[in-house]
């Protein structure tokens, strides 16, 4: 990894996207905004409050088997218990996912000066996560759902790449993981179809990954200048990889058969989803645009990105 001082040594750092911000000031702005907009999620929203009849648990539109044939035989009450399990299913996802982050982000600030507005926004968001990992198992327990772990395979994974995972490859993860969800959130916070708690919930969190993903973005372009080129290239291709897992484990089979339905039929309508497919694709587009412009979807990398979905 390249230390904070070696790092702020090189001045005038320049990527395709123009001139990089300084490091320390962009945190010290991000932990401004976290002591003016942070939340208690047990403070600040109605745990107790009954759920709604008719509302949903997430939008229709995101809803894995939205618009295909399946889709159009359940009843409107299956289609919402399933909207139920999926949101539980994302929610478990979301923990994997954040606690992945953390040990990433630890490993990132170990060798950094501590007294960096670097590292403490690093701390900072390391507090955020904690919190979002307690909010998400408690709206899983909330909904009286299963909690839905990725594969054992995906464990495995998850757990070798957070141990072999350079600086740059790290930060193409958490933004990875943070902004296709992100852009479901931001279209279920305001949506009056779905469930007060589940607003309240993806409200909080979109506030909150914001900065992170201000935080990921910087850095990752500073790294993908300053880092050696092999470390580039490894970032390339992990990260490329790391979008097939992901974009496998965006959808655990098990809520079908909790909610009545061939496993194995609904995988395969929506992997010929051409709505899902959209849906994805247009998540990740934001952030696959970034990585275009900073170099890191280039060889086999790209190839990888392709072959997971994500990017069309």
């Amino acid at each position: 990894m390249t230390s904070l001082t070696d790092v702020d040594a090189l001045e005038g750092l320049r990527d395709a996207l123009g001139l990089l911000k300084d490091r320390e000031q962009v945190a010290e702005r991000l932990l401004d905004s976290s002591a003016k907009h942070s939340f208690d999620p047990d403070e600040e929203l109605d745990w107790d409050a009954p759920f709604e009849e008719g509302l949903w648990f997430w939008p229709p539109e995101l809803v894995s088997l939205y618009d295909t044939p399946m889709w159009r035989r359940m009843s409107e009450e299956q289609r919402i218990l399933l909207s139920r399990h999926e949101a539980a299913a994302l929610a478990s996802l979301g923990i994997w996912f954040e606690i992945i982050l953390m040990q990433l982000l630890c490993r990132h600030i170990y060798d950094k000066a501590a007294t960096s507005a670097h590292v403490r926004y690093a701390l900072t968001e390391i507090e955020d996560e904690c919190r979002h990992s307690k909010m998400f198992a408690r709206l899983i327990t909330r909904g009286d759902t299963p909690w839905y772990p990725v594969s054992r395979a995906h464990q495995r994974l998850g757990r070798l790449f957070k141990t072999i995972s350079t600086t740059p490859g790290s930060f193409t993860a958490t933004l990875l993981g943070e902004e296709i969800l992100d852009w479901m959130q931001r279209l279920t916070f305001p949506d009056e179809r779905v469930q007060p708690l589940i607003r309240g919930v993806t409200r909080i969190h979109v506030v909150e990954e914001a900065r992170h993903v201000r935080y990921a973005r910087e850095e990752l372009r500073r790294q993908m200048v300053s880092a050696p080129r092999w470390s580039q290239e490894f970032t390339r291709v992990t990260s490329g990889e790391f979008a097939r897992v992901f974009s496998v484990a965006f959808v655990n089979p098990e809520v079908y058969t909790n909610v009545g339905l061939d496993q194995r039929a609904a995988l395969a309508q929506v992997q010929a989803s051409g709505h899902r497919k959209e849906v994805m694709q247009t998540g990740a587009k934001k952030l696959t645009d970034f990585l275009d412009d900073i170099g890191v979807l280039r060889g086999v990398g790209r190839r990888l990105w392709k072959s997971s979905g994500l990017l069309a």
